[in-house]
């Protein structure tokens, strides 16, 4: 670990001194907030620490400047927005949290809001400047944490000798990071909200099932929660097979010989060829992400949804919903985009819907207007994001707990609209950064819709005013199945998507097996 000895910044730049459990740390003033970057909240996983739980990090002397984001974890090429930034840090110190606060004073107990990227865990950086957390910290009054975890064979990977569920084994010990820390950074540690989009979001439904993060959030915000998790066998399977692909068996002892950028290749390259295992690994192959949380039984006991529908985490609020449009992204990086043949569209419906051949009829008479590019998207969706969003809501709901759904209509301007409210809109409208990665893609042209920033306004309203109160400004989900619908005219209505709704009423989301 790097410890750099205090000295003066230019006064433009220098910020407060504010002293955490491993040692005194330094920001800077950035537009009316003080700012902390890269300030380690575990031991850097290599050597002895590799594969293994994460560590408390060594205690530093002097004082450390945070001004620069931590490394990003190691991780495979992937989709823009959601890879490495060109120029960042280099170095094994991942695990790092950065911090925006109005105020670094004890006595300002200000709502601390905690963002966990998503890519399919296996792609993401927290200093990704999608993710500058400004917006929020000013326009809510809030103190924003973001982190780094463990990604792809480092942090997900069933392997011999290591636990499972290593990246949100991270995650739980960034929590206990903001807990320990945070009151010296202006925030309230009772008043903690957890949030996430994608594999951030189902991260946040696994830390609402562990046992492990109980009591170190109060509230949560799910976008677009992904209803993959894989059992211990389906995982155990899939570490094998990624395991050969670096010509290694599935251990610590094999796999730590390896460098850990160099086995970032063996998920690619497993990604790239998963339908050949469609008769083993069944609903997982066509996802092409060998990564998943993994129902282990200890580190992740059951499905989210058992979880909260046992009354797990009753105490804490939730949010959650998803983007109309979500797979549409998808499709139009994969250059089919509307030229969905009815052969591909009928082998989705048969593997996904509910029922195999039964659910094909039921989406084909629930919508008998649509062509297979539609009814493929709309199935796609619906597993992928969109019912398991409902389902963790009603599964809250079930349990004690008061949820609050939303569904996302806006459409991107890219492409005429094209993309619809497209998977990952919701980022850039939250965190206002509509020129960063993946925006930089859905907001074409040189100016940014009028519309979009007003609506991108009233999202970053509603979330901290969640967070501040546990209201976000629409009615709780109940038997009426109310819906904020955000878009440039917001409303609250019945679900939009009753049709799909009703086709999975009764499924039960449970963790992917291994079929052969």
């Amino acid at each position: 670990m790097t410890t750099t000895e205090s000295h003066e910044a230019t006064p433009a730049t220098a910020g407060p001194v504010v002293r955490t459990t491993a040692g005194a740390v330094r920001g800077r003033h950035e537009r009316g907030l003080t700012v902390f970057r890269g300030i380690p909240f575990a031991e850097p996983p290599v050597g002895g620490a590799r594969f293994a739980a994460p560590r408390p990090p060594r205690s530093w002397d002097g004082t450390r400047e945070a001004y620069a984001f931590g490394p990003p974890p190691p991780q495979e090429p992937g989709l823009q927005g959601r890879v490495v930034v060109p120029g960042a840090p280099q170095g094994d110190d991942w695990l790092t949290v950065n911090v925006w606060t109005p105020e670094a004073d004890p006595a300002a107990a200000r709502p601390v809001m905690v963002w966990i990227y998503g890519g399919a865990y296996k792609l993401g950086h927290a200093g990704s400047p999608g993710y500058d957390a400004q917006h929020i910290a000013r326009d809510g009054d809030v103190v924003m944490v973001t982190f780094n975890y463990r990604l792809g064979m480092e942090g997900f990977a069933l392997l011999d000798g290591a636990p499972a569920n290593r990246g949100l084994l991270d995650q739980v010990a960034a929590l206990e990071w903001v807990r320990e820390n945070i009151t010296a950074f202006g925030g309230d540690p009772g008043q903690v909200t957890v949030m996430g989009e994608s594999a951030g979001a189902g991260s946040v439904a696994a830390l609402l099932a562990m046992p492990r993060a109980k009591g170190l959030f109060r509230r949560a915000v799910a976008q677009s929660v992904p209803g993959t998790y894989f059992s211990d066998a389906l995982a155990r399977d899939i570490g094998t097979a990624l395991a050969a692909e670096a010509g290694l068996r599935p251990t610590v002892a094999d796999l730590s010989t390896a460098d850990p950028h160099e086995l970032t290749y063996a998920g690619r390259e497993l990604g790239a060829k998963m339908n050949q295992y469609l008769d083993r690994w069944g609903q997982a192959a066509p996802t092409v992400t060998p990564f998943a949380p993994v129902v282990d039984g200890e580190v992740l006991p059951t499905t989210p949804w058992q979880a909260l529908a046992s009354g797990a985490a009753r105490d804490v609020d939730l949010i959650t919903g998803h983007n109309r449009d979500e797979c549409r992204l998808f499709l139009a990086f994969a250059g089919a985009l509307g030229r969905i043949g009815d052969d591909r569209a009928t082998a989705s419906l048969r593997l996904y819907a509910p029922g195999g051949e039964a659910g094909e009829r039921a989406y084909r008479t629930a919508f008998p207007e649509a062509g297979p590019s539609e009814l493929y998207e709309r199935v796609q969706n619906d597993w992928s994001f969109a019912i398991p969003s409902l389902r963790l809501a009603e599964a809250h709901r079930a349990g004690g707990g008061r949820a609050y759904f939303y569904e996302l209509t806006y459409s991107a301007p890219a492409d005429g609209g094209a993309l619809g409210a497209c998977h990952y809109l919701d980022v850039p409208l939250l965190f206002g950064n509509f020129k960063a990665d993946l925006g930089a893609l859905l907001f074409t042209g040189a100016d940014v819709p009028p519309e979009a920033h007003a609506l991108s306004a009233r999202i970053r309203q509603s979330w901290t005013a969640f967070a501040r109160t546990g209201d976000p400004g629409w009615p709780e989900h109940d038997d009426r199945r109310l819906v904020q619908v955000l878009d440039t005219e917001p409303a609250v209505t019945a679900y939009p998507e009753e049709a799909s709704r009703r086709i999975w009423e009764g499924y039960e989301f449970a963790a992917l097996p291994l079929l052969g």
